[in-house]
């Protein structure tokens, strides 16, 4: 949580993000021109998202299958409890 409540900005999330694909993709021994290669993403688009957190969905989705972790992205979305209790808080019935 940051100042106000509020959880990281957008920008801050892909920085954070470009830098864990890095220290990945690093870690398996890619450069960046093989990575490139393997996914399918121009070598200017993952030199982009290295250094700004740029990227386009898809592309960030085919970088993501080469390092095996696609499927952290199925949790994107879901809907869960914590959703059903927003409800709540707009209800009348708990304001006074």
């Amino acid at each position: 949580m940051t100042k106000f409540g509020q959880d990281k900005k957008p920008f801050d999330v892909l920085k954070d993000l470009a830098e864990k694909h890095k220290v990945l993709r690093k870690a398996i021994g890619l450069t960046q021109s093989e990575m490139a290669k393997r996914s399918g993403v121009s070598l200017g688009s993952l030199k982009r998202f290295e250094l700004s957190g740029q990227i386009s969905l898809e592309s960030m989705l085919k970088l993501a299958q080469v390092i095996n972790r696609i499927g952290d992205f199925e949790l994107v979305f879901n809907e869960n409890d914590d959703l059903k209790n927003i409800d709540k808080l707009f209800s009348d019935r708990t304001r006074n």
